[in-house]
């Protein structure tokens, strides 16, 4: 056994609904490992994981896991929740450790191999390490005792979260876990993993946060996986590079090939040369055979089409005048002013409950203020974008037939077209919208809206639930854009292609940067991209965060008692 190893695929082969999703794929995953898990839409992320946790079997090939390994892994949403409370999920690791700990608080009798084994977890100490982790992940100290299940789904699933986190896993599993946080839980997540004790794999359509936190990407591509050094942006770098050698390979072997050929076609029936032409031709066939495969990237087949304009609005769309608003006597604007004029790209940053959703809000007149004016301007139509907007879909309806239910006459060879860059490929155009995930829905209203685009676009979180092919595709279509968009992401690669204008959101009051992402991080002095995302202020939050992350790795960790994979 090689030392550092932790598990091994060799030779997987396994098929899904008559697909092949691997074919001789093979993996060593070793100690310390960080690794991102990237591969298009259907290629067999999922069943990766399912492999590795022993949820499901292989064809053929064999998975080894060092005896005794221990897993943990975080599922994009629905993990199951009973009767106790946010903190008794986040001790839930250990059902053992929960019920030692009910009996000491309830003052019942405690068998002495009950009370060894709470003290030998950690005891009153594993429990202050659960309450710190819960307070990162944005849980106040009057939450622990509610019970989780009158939380919302993103809520418990970040207690699920801070589960594993409090458990420390030797290989810890995360499918998208950016999904259900909030900025500044993401930043305290991320700069807690920085320093995590076990091993990585994750699935995550946050370029940042994969950027900050993995040495490596795990590619699954033609049914195999292959292994890159570096984050995701070295990975781009290194998979073009290849690809371009790859390309250059091929199209040189194909200029031999066909030379040779010109020689067997000419001189293939003179007696003279035939001796040549057979061993030409036989050269031919050894080189078909060990022949360079022509690139296929994602990229590629996502050019080629347009999304309709809108019409042309005035110079001035739209003004918020002497605004006050506030929800009951909790008062977020007073006096506020806004003007948006035509064509600009605009990113609105600022801290949690600061009022960005608010102002967008206002902006697109789902909020009415209790004082000031909302001015449109000439031939101003505005589109509103939030996660709520999947409820307009027709669930009856077919994702082919949503697509064509717009004003815009398009041909079913165009939407399908539109439909397959947001990863709808295939027969997938014709399922039917009610049986749709929350991440396809969104997708799909995201398609609606771009094949009839306003001319006033306000989007709230538009990448939540999209992977990175989906990021991709809208970010193509945005820049296609001929309209004004104005919009609040956490994604920083998103708002680094599209944005043009940054304005700053706190205490109700709005400051205006007229520069690109990277003007305003100059001008706030951000330490991080991630960071000046909530603003200048935030160097001190961004190291209160690595402070306190750092604070609750400092205890040494308690020998725990967990389930075992053998």
């Amino acid at each position: 056994m090689l030392r550092g190893f932790m598990l091994t695929l060799a030779g997987v082969e396994k098929s899904f609904g008559g697909r092949t999703l691997f074919s001789e794929a093979s993996l060593q995953l070793n100690r310390g490992d960080r690794l991102g898990l990237v591969g298009p839409n259907g290629a067999g992320k999922s069943t990766l994981f399912n492999l590795i946790l022993g949820e499901e079997s292989v064809d053929k090939g064999k998975v080894e896991r060092l005896r005794n390994l221990d897993l943990g892994f975080l599922p994009q949403e629905s993990l199951p929740v009973g009767d106790g409370t946010v903190l008794e999920l986040a001790l839930s690791f250990s059902p053992e450790f929960l019920s030692a700990r009910g009996k000491i608080q309830r003052g019942e009798h405690v068998e002495p191999d009950e009370y060894d084994l709470y003290n030998e977890m950690g005891g009153p100490q594993l429990e202050a390490k659960a309450k710190r982790i819960l307070a990162g992940l944005s849980f106040r100290d009057s939450d622990h005792n509610r019970p989780a299940r009158e939380m919302s789904g993103g809520w418990i699933m970040r207690a699920h979260l801070g589960r594993l986190l409090v458990q420390e896993p030797d290989l810890l599993m995360l499918d998208e876990p950016t999904n259900h946080l909030d900025l500044e839980a993401l930043l305290w997540v991320q700069e807690y993993l920085k320093n995590y004790p076990g091993a990585i794999l994750m699935i995550s359509h946050d370029r940042e946060f994969i950027n900050q936190l993995v040495h490596g990407i795990l590619e699954i591509r033609r049914e195999r996986l292959f292994r890159w050094t570096g984050n995701y942006d070295s990975f781009l770098q290194q998979r073009d590079a290849h690809e371009n050698q790859q390309l250059a390979a091929h199209k040189n072997q194909q200029r031999q090939i066909d030379h040779l050929q010109t020689f067997v076609t000419r001189f293939g029936a003179k007696n003279t040369k035939a001796t040549q032409a057979k061993s030409k031709q036989k050269q031919i066939d050894r080189m078909k055979a060990a022949m360079v495969d022509a690139p296929q990237g994602e990229e590629r087949r996502m050019k080629g089409f347009r999304f309709p304009q809108p019409a042309r609005s005035g110079q001035r769309v739209l003004t918020l005048k002497g605004i006050d608003f506030a929800y009951g006597d909790n008062e977020v604007y007073r006096g506020m002013e806004i003007e948006i004029e035509r064509g600009q790209r605009t990113v609105l940053v600022g801290p949690n409950g600061a009022g960005k959703s608010t102002l967008l809000k206002l902006l697109a007149g789902v909020l009415t203020p209790q004082a000031g004016q909302h001015l449109p301007g000439h031939n101003c139509k505005s589109g509103y974008f939030s996660q709520n907007r999947v409820d307009v879909l027709n669930p009856a309806a077919t994702v082919l037939e949503e697509a064509l239910d717009t004003p815009e006459r398009l041909t079913e060879e165009h939407a399908r077209t539109v439909l397959g860059s947001f990863l709808f490929r295939g027969d997938d155009v014709f399922k039917r919208v009610g049986i749709l995930s929350g991440g396809e829905k969104s997708r799909l209203a995201l398609v609606k809206l771009l094949l009839d685009p306003p001319n006033l676009l306000l989007m709230d979180e538009p990448t939540t639930h999209l992977d990175i092919a989906s990021i991709d595709a809208l970010i193509a279509a945005l820049k296609q854009y001929e309209g004004t968009l104005v919009f609040i992401s956490h994604d920083v690669h998103f708002i680094r292609l599209i944005s043009e204008q940054t304005i700053h959101v706190n205490a109700g009051r709005l400051r205006n940067f007229p520069g690109g992402y990277d003007y305003y991080l100059q001008k706030t002095h951000a330490e991080t991209a991630r960071a000046g995302l909530t603003g200048w202020r935030q160097s001190r939050r961004h190291k209160s965060c690595e402070r306190r992350a750092r604070q609750q790795r400092r205890p040494t960790r308690p020998q725990t008692r967990r389930s075992r994979i053998p």
